[in-house]
């Protein structure tokens, strides 16, 4: 097989993976780490016929991963904290303390491995990862707080497993930690030194370059992958391991400066990063023989078990205890969610060969050589095991805790016209969640009086995205009497709801010749058949207009629910038991048995 075949099919591999994954609802690196030990195995070539020495690899994927921990930081506001940073503080401390010591100790008294292989075990596993985190968060949609703990503690805590697994090898070398607490505390120092300086002062000069537009728009992304790489690799020649902290605080400050918007360049990277995941797993899980999968499985599944049941809930609950800030059911859910993923195999896989060469150098005995050779199955094992138990069991148990909604798929309404109103109480009544924002003070308060759940903010601010608890949305409808408004809010909420659930009613030149028209790819979908505009709804709302609820049946179809209301309604929604609650729209399915629909009726008709 060439090297371009080789790229060409994991690549393929890879988006297929992910596509496959968004289908059936499951974690993405499930099937990525399937697809990669299935490629291995069965066409026998690994990226290792492709690479001269396993150094190129492992500082290519190195880069990786800074990028990734950089686009994690991008994604980390100061604001987030109001609520969560008690947890976060608590469980990026004492929880990683507690974990660290448990899976020590699980490795070398249960597992049987010497102390160097289970501290560098323990210092390892205390990682979760935004690379798996990020896309339960996206499937599961807790409570903003909840959420926030988790993001958070997932970016944070990698480069702290980074730095714990550097120091755990100085000690392994030196034999003992006396004799290593002076390289000890130097690497820890030196680490906390580069990482942080180093990245808040890349960070002032990037906001300087683009505050004063130094650097032009198309190049903004690629500079900072640049900017980015660069500073994993001068931080890692400073002081071993610093790289993976100067990406992730490099990141954190970008996002906290308010000089410039760094949000185009977010959305670049989440690009990236996805690409980055897809060929990562594939590569990595395809150099794994069956043989040395089949030999560390006992131990993988020992050690799994040992995280799942009893580590991580130790971890969660003792780093919180006599804490107010987050509550039983808070701290249940946070003990279900410690997914592994990238960092944890690309930390892994850099050590085992750390430790490979101070075997060959005659610094550590052979025995231990041979078991660093498991470290990479087992933590594989590991990754697939957390991955799978928490994907398929984290988002039931939210739910069931009331941390998350059953099927988000309520709709944020920007504007709270009469017409909007009177939708929102109808889908309240049936149980729907429903938010309405609006800057207008007369609106939001009789929205309120309705028993409306409503905030007086602007749709296109900061704070609404940032701030606002959004559990149980899942759709928007930008309904404000300002067209270019609706088309700005549509375009802002594409990447929080995705473009099918991002929708703005008819502007006023809708149908209109594209040299007088807004483009269409800066609007949300239109909504509702025929297309209305506000004007016509509002002057429905204002004509008496009620909401009927009608269920179709195979005596009463569409065709006759046309026929009774004819021209006098607009039909707003739909509910199905596959989907839930659905915006109406022109080009939908007819609608079959068992469908709700929810349609505006003139009063005199109702």
């Amino acid at each position: 097989m060439t090297p371009l075949t080789y790229f060409t099919i994991v690549l393929g591999l890879g988006i297929v993976a992910q596509w496959l994954a968004w289908k059936c609802k499951l974690p993405s690196i499930l099937l990525l780490l399937g697809f990669g030990f299935a490629m291995g195995h069965f066409t026998g070539v690994t990226i290792d016929n492709y690479v001269a020495t396993s150094d190129v690899l492992l500082s290519a994927v190195g880069i990786c991963v800074a990028v990734i921990l950089f686009e994690g930081g991008l994604t980390l506001k100061f604001s987030d904290l109001k609520l969560s940073g008690t947890p976060v503080l608590r469980l990026c401390t004492l929880g990683v303390i507690v974990s660290f010591l448990l899976t020590y100790a699980g490795s070398r008294y249960i597992l049987g491995y010497d102390w160097r292989v289970a501290s560098l075990l323990g210092a390892i596993l205390v990682v979760t990862g935004p690379t798996v985190i990020s896309p339960l968060l996206r499937h599961i949609k807790p409570s903003r707080k909840i959420g926030n703990v988790v993001k958070w503690e997932g970016i944070i805590i990698d480069p702290i497993g980074a730095i714990l697994a550097v120091l755990v090898y100085q000690a392994a070398i030196a034999g003992n930690v006396d004799a290593a607490k002076e390289e000890i505390m130097h690497a820890l120092g030196m680490t906390l030194l580069v990482g942080v300086v180093m990245a808040v002062i890349l960070a002032k000069i990037i906001e300087l370059l683009l505050k004063h537009h130094l650097i032009p728009d198309y190049l903004h992304s690629v500079f900072l992958l640049a900017v980015t790489a660069a500073a994993f690799a001068a931080s890692n020649a400073i002081q071993a391991e610093s790289g993976l902290l100067t990406s992730t605080v490099l990141g954190i400050a970008l996002a906290n400066q308010k000089s410039v918007s760094v949000k185009h360049i977010l959305e670049f990277k989440e690009n990236l990063r996805v690409l980055i995941i897809s060929v990562l797993f594939i590569i990595l899980s395809g150099r794994i023989a069956l043989s040395e999968l089949q030999e560390a499985l006992l131990p993988g599944l020992l050690l799994l078990a040992m995280l799942v049941i009893v580590i991580r809930p130790a971890s969660v609950f003792a780093a919180n205890l006599f804490c107010k800030s987050v509550t039983f059911k808070e701290q249940v859910f946070l003990s279900a969610m410690a997914p592994r993923g990238i960092v944890a195999a690309a930390v892994t896989a850099i050590f085992a060969l750390e430790f490979d060469h101070a075997v060959a150098a005659g610094r550590l005995s052979p025995e231990i050589g041979k078991v660093t050779h498991l470290m990479v199955p087992i933590v594989f094992i590991v990754i697939i095991g957390t991955v799978a138990i928490y994907g398929l069991f984290a988002a039931p148990l939210a739910r069931r805790l009331n941390l998350a909604s059953k099927n988000p798929r309520g709709i944020l309404f920007a504007g709270a016209g009469s017409w909007a109103r009177l939708a929102a109480k109808a889908l309240i009544e049936d149980g729907h969640d429903v938010m309405m924002l609006d800057t207008n003070y007369d609106n939001i308060a009789r929205a309120k009086l309705e028993g409306i759940r409503a905030h007086r903010a602007n749709i296109l601010s900061e704070y609404v995205e940032e701030e606002m608890d959004m559990t149980g949305l899942g759709q928007l409808i930008a309904t404000t009497p300002n067209d270019e408004v609706n088309s700005l809010a549509s375009q802002n909420f594409v990447h929080v709801f995705g473009r099918e659930n991002v929708w703005q009613v008819a502007p006023a030149d809708d149908g209109a010749h594209h040299q007088t028209a807004v483009a269409g790819h800066i609007r949300g979908r239109i909504c509702f058949p025929n297309r209305p505009q506000y004007r016509r709804l509002e002057n429905f709302a204002a004509q008496g207009a009620v909401i009927k609820k009608t269920t179709i049946t195979e005596q009463f179809t569409i065709e006759d629910f046309r026929e009774m209301y004819g021209e006098e309604h607009i039909l707003l929604f739909r509910v199905t038991e596959e989907r839930g609650l659905d915006i109406a729209y022109d080009e939908m399915r007819t609608p079959g048995p068992e469908t709700t629909l929810y349609a505006m009726v003139r009063g005199q008709d109702a």
